[in-house]
């Protein structure tokens, strides 16, 4: 299985030449294989940014939602388990949501697709992929 970070699933979503040439067959095939994933929290992230201006969008949340899940994406949901393992990975200094995605992505075995410097270099055992390469 293959959890995105947020960043990841938009330009999924959006066909985005910022995805690599290496990670964009990898999502294509874990996509076609029902494995592709996200963490729910993410689509609260997009609306936040939206919702702040750092994001813009000439669709609402709801919309980018939808192309993300269309794009063969299951969204994966926020648990009491994977919220507590969030609040416990104190070596990874990073927002909230970037823990939360971080504890999606190892309570289910899977690896993250991030361009997330902080969350590629993090010392943990998370297999990870950058996402622009």
């Amino acid at each position: 299985m293959i959890v995105l970070d947020t960043h990841v699933a938009l330009w999924l979503a959006l066909d985005s030449d910022v995805l690599g040439r290496r990670t964009r067959p990898i999502g294509m095939r874990a996509a076609s294989a029902k494995e592709l994933a996200i963490s729910a929290v993410s689509f609260w992230e997009v609306a936040m940014l939206i919702s702040k201006r750092r994001l813009r969008s000439s669709d609402p949340t709801k919309e980018l939602r939808r192309q993300i899940l269309d794009a063969g994406v299951i969204e994966l949901p926020l648990t009491g388990e994977i919220a507590i393992l969030a609040g416990e990975l104190d070596s990874l200094r990073a927002d909230p949501t970037d823990r939360f995605i971080a504890a999606t992505a190892i309570l289910n075995g899977a690896t993250l697709v991030t361009a997330d410097e902080r969350l590629l270099r993090w010392r943990h055992d998370l297999v990870r992929q950058n996402a622009e390469l």
